[in-house]
């Protein structure tokens, strides 16, 4: 059996990359996410690296969260490849949909760490995906918002058949795709068919930086399933 890591935002095209990994017959290993400099949130998604570890833990997939600044982002990446390679690791599943550039980006470092890349979501319809993702049984929320596209009340809103709805109503006046495959907005995975453990959010706070709203999730249970 392959044995990959997947590339871990904590969101929903990220977990189901991973989901659509395992019956596929990968091993996931780990799950890897960068983390800014000073250790306080994620490159991708901006949450807390506490909260990506209770997601880890609820899976049961060991977290692997490796520092990086914007500048030395690829560098640390790519070191953060090569040792997975050392440990045995010879692929990485990542949740892009249709972004070509990032998936140059992607084949580029797992290149250099000779890591093949594996992407089960390529390609297909985003709002296949969304589905797919919802009739299994995945729950996710909201938790980044750009605020032009979609306004602070949009955070904490679960993820379901009623969002598409909105969602389509909200595209013929904005330029949103249903993944939200261009940072329109992001999302945190809380159960589904991936979890041991499903997550309960007790405490969180609005914040609005960098021209986004973030749902900062301040505490959390893990409850049986």
């Amino acid at each position: 059996m392959n044995q990959v890591f997947t590339s871990w935002s904590g969101g929903k095209d990220s977990c189901f990359a991973c989901y659509r990994a395992t019956i596929n017959g990968l091993k996931v290993r780990y799950l890897a996410n960068m983390i800014t400099d000073d250790g306080k949130r994620s490159w991708s998604h901006g949450q807390s690296p506490e909260l990506l570890q209770v997601q880890s833990q609820a899976i049961g997939i060991p977290l692997v969260q490796h520092q990086a600044t914007r500048d030395n982002y690829e560098a640390e990446f790519k070191n953060m490849l090569r040792t997975f390679k050392q440990e045995g690791i010879d692929g990485g599943v990542f949740g892009d949909i249709d972004f070509n550039e990032h998936r140059q980006w992607i084949e580029r470092v797992c290149q250099a760490a000779d890591i093949t890349p594996h992407l089960p979501l390529w390609g297909e319809s985003q709002e296949k995906i969304l589905r797919d993702f919802i009739n299994l049984g995945f729950e996710t929320i909201i938790v980044v918002t750009k605020s032009d596209l979609l306004g602070e009340e949009w955070l904490g809103r679960k993820v379901d058949l009623d969002f598409l709805k909105h969602l389509d109503e909200l595209r013929e006046t904005k330029d949103i795709t249903p993944c939200g495959e261009s940072g329109e907005y992001h999302t945190f995975v809380t159960d589904g068919p991936l979890f041991k453990q499903r997550i309960e959010i007790l405490k969180t706070r609005k914040v609005f930086r960098d021209e986004h709203w973030f749902l900062e999730i301040l505490d959390t249970d893990l409850r049986a399933k």
